[in-house]
């Protein structure tokens, strides 16, 4: 038997991302659960933010952000990052993490994540408590440490961290690869 609950956003566990924004002068972090991908070619991917937190501001401004996946060694400072605010705090000094130049876009990356997803805003989409930014990846910067000799990116190794329904956990172990339930046994 299932229990009717009142509509929710339930859908877990989701990546926990600090995305960086602003530019070299004036830049911030924060935690975003709400992201995702919407498109292969163009490659695009959203983030939702509420209007009144201080990166919305940035955000809009230089239209611009970076989407930076955490592991579980960054799990205190993800979270430091969702609970603080960058009007008054500044949390790269608090969270101990690096700010690492853009490429593609002004704002730093943050230089202790496997992945940097260096993105423009396409489109801004009001929603009721969060804004949509819809957004173009222009750029992805990877840590060489995750490289394997052959050349292939091992994201596993990262220890990649993800949120469920307020708390942060370490990923676990792989159950397969895309297509494993229909491949022919050898």
């Amino acid at each position: 038997m299932k229990q009717n609950w009142k509509p929710g956003t339930l859908v877990y566990p989701a990546p926990a991302v600090l995305v960086t924004c602003g530019n070299a002068e004036r830049s911030n972090m924060l935690t975003v659960a709400w992201t995702g991908t919407i498109c292969t070619n163009p490659a695009m991917l959203y983030i939702s933010v509420r209007p009144e937190r201080y990166s919305h501001g940035l955000i809009r401004q230089n239209m611009q952000f970076t989407v930076n996946l955490t592991t579980a060694g960054m799990a205190r400072a993800t979270d430091l990052c969702g609970v603080r605010s960058g009007a008054d705090t500044d949390k790269w000094k608090l969270s101990g993490l690096t700010p690492y130049p853009g490429v593609a876009v002004e704002c730093p990356a943050i230089a202790e994540s496997p992945i940097s997803i260096e993105c423009r805003v396409k489109t801004i989409m009001p929603l009721g408590s969060h804004d949509m930014f819809i957004a173009e990846v222009v750029n992805v910067l990877a840590d060489e440490r995750y490289f394997e000799a052959d050349g292939r990116f091992d994201l596993r190794r990262a220890g990649l961290m993800s949120y469920s329904h307020g708390a942060y956990y370490a990923q676990g172990e792989q159950l397969g690869t895309f297509g494993f339930s229909v491949k022919k046994k050898k």
